[in-house]
């Protein structure tokens, strides 16, 4: 069921100045463009500056200098876009999960259930299994034997859990993602391949969040570790014994191959491929469609491939990075005639 707050209530929430109307009340958060006089709306890019003087937002976020631009009812924060996150949580209207086990829930043996734990539909629980406080078991969910999952954590609807994974608390695992199947690691043999046993497992820590259909593979020996904070989007692809820094953030489709070791507070965009056996110091920042091939030992923003150009643009360009080689090599010859002269 919504609720309605007034500009005081968000404010006392925020630590915010509110100028306007403050017993006006707010019942949702919406955009510039299609806010109506019930909804909280934010502004935090000059971009959307256009839309100020047309939003029927019953009150904006803003910080002091947009402040001065707006003469509607608002509420100053020093950071808009954080203040509308925070605000998210108090918005979001979720039905509470099915409470207890359901009666077509399977549990294991020697399993450990904390209190107000929450087990759907079809979820099945292997033995030996730890999970903690609050924890809710989306339906068609699978906790392998001997995982731990810490209290707090959700998991939706049809996560896979593999044996001997641990994550910790106050997590959010979205559909279809797999933590701990195998590593890709196979062994060259006359005629084919010899499989190597993933020997190690997950460790997850707290406050992370994993995106739908994303992977996490198991280490070979030692485990794959995602430390607390990170936040891993949708299809994203982590190699065995894969190391993830605190805070760092991973978009949509890129792929990380095994052993590689990335910092704390890295940002890495989507649709990245990182090579196996890397290091990538704390706060590297690849942009979109980069190739890593080589390690990272310096903090900054790095990036790799072609951007965007029109067809005919970008032949010509690719044609003359096919001749690269052969300009370089000249350059030197004519370099050292020259020298000689």
């Amino acid at each position: 069921m919504k609720r309605s707050y007034t500009l005081s209530d968000l404010a006392i929430k925020l630590n915010a100045e509110v100028v306007g109307d403050p017993s006006h009340e707010i019942m949702a958060l919406s955009t510039l463009q299609s806010a109506t006089p019930k909804d909280l709306s934010f502004i935090a890019n000059p971009a959307y500056k256009k839309f100020l003087a047309s939003t029927k937002a019953g009150a904006l976020l803003v910080n002091p200098d947009f402040a001065k631009e707006y003469s509607g009812n608002k509420l100053i924060v020093k950071n808009p876009y954080l203040a509308y996150a925070q605000l998210s949580a108090v918005f979001e209207v979720l039905r509470a999960p099915y409470s207890g086990i359901h009666p077509t829930a399977v549990v294991g043996v020697d399993c450990q259930l904390g209190e107000a734990v929450s087990i759907g539909a079809n979820a099945v629980i292997g033995d030996g299994v730890i999970l903690g406080d609050g924890v809710v078991i989306g339906p068609g969910s699978y906790v392998g034997n001997d995982s731990v999952v810490g209290k707090n954590t959700r998991l939706a609807a049809n996560v896979s859990i593999y044996h001997g994974v641990i994550i910790g608390a106050d997590c959010m695992l979205h559909s279809g993602c797999v933590i701990g199947a195998d590593g890709f690691g196979f062994a060259p043999d006359a005629g084919g391949w010899v499989k190597i046993h993933q020997l190690g497992g997950v460790k997850i820590g707290n406050k992370v969040e994993v995106g739908a259909c994303t992977c996490i593979d198991r280490g070979a020996l030692d485990d794959t570790e995602i430390a607390d904070g990170a936040i891993i989007d949708n299809h994203v692809q982590i190699g065995h014994n894969v190391r993830i820094g605190r805070n760092t953030a991973i978009a949509a489709h890129t792929a990380i191959a095994g052993s590689t070791i990335i910092g704390a507070n890295c940002t890495i965009a989507g649709a990245v491929a990182i090579a196996g056996h890397l290091t990538l110091a704390d706060k590297v920042h690849i942009s979109g469609k980069s190739m890593v091939s080589a390690s990272i030992n310096e903090p900054g923003s790095y990036s790799s491939g072609t951007p965007l150009a029109p067809t005919k643009d970008w032949r010509k360009n690719a044609a003359r990075f096919r001749q690269l080689d052969n300009l370089a090599t000249r350059l030197i010859k004519l370099e050292r005639t020259h020298g000689a002269e």
